[in-house]
């Protein structure tokens, strides 16, 4: 069996995501997605957005839909309200636990974000890190802009 591991924040669900997942899904044979919440940039932006996009609720609502697509796809939702650095940022490290007691082993790790290598090098060794449309090629969007468009949206009802 292959395992394949994808997490992230999904505020809210776009075809990116979805992009990550199908391409987890069609190369392995066990993928666990993980919903994160209460995350730093999470709190901030739903303290300036409080949209029901963004709301766990539909987050949660919207990642078990498309999971559900995948008969090899499961997803979970883990709180790290309480994982914070004395700087009060994420701390990825004292998530990793979580993460691993739904996924003690994976293959790979899926995320569209060079950037996370050296975290996922260092917190799952056995994965690969497999980067999916870094440059948001095939799917040009990503949580902040739609939420920016929806903020600009929502600024036109008071237009003349």
């Amino acid at each position: 069996m292959i395992y394949g591991f994808y997490g992230g924040k999904i505020m809210p669900m776009h075809k990116g995501h979805l992009y990550c997942i199908d391409t987890a899904a069609k190369q392995c044979d066990h993928v666990t997605v993980i919903m994160f919440v209460g995350g730093n940039d999470e709190m901030l932006i739903r303290k300036t957005d409080p949209s029901p996009i963004v709301s766990i609720a539909s987050r949660r609502k919207q990642l078990e839909r498309v999971c559900a697509l995948y008969p090899n796809v499961e997803c979970h939702i883990v709180d790290v309200t309480e994982l914070k650095l004395p700087d009060g940022t994420e701390d990825w490290d004292a998530e990793t636990p979580l993460v691993r007691h739904f996924v003690p082993h994976m293959d790979y790790v899926y995320s569209s974000e060079p950037s996370y290598g050296a975290y996922f090098a260092r917190a799952y060794p056995e994965a690969t890190h497999i980067i999916v449309d870094a440059e948001r090629r095939t799917y040009p969007i990503s949580g902040t802009l739609i939420r920016a468009m929806q903020e600009l949206e929502e600024q036109k009802q008071w237009m003349v």
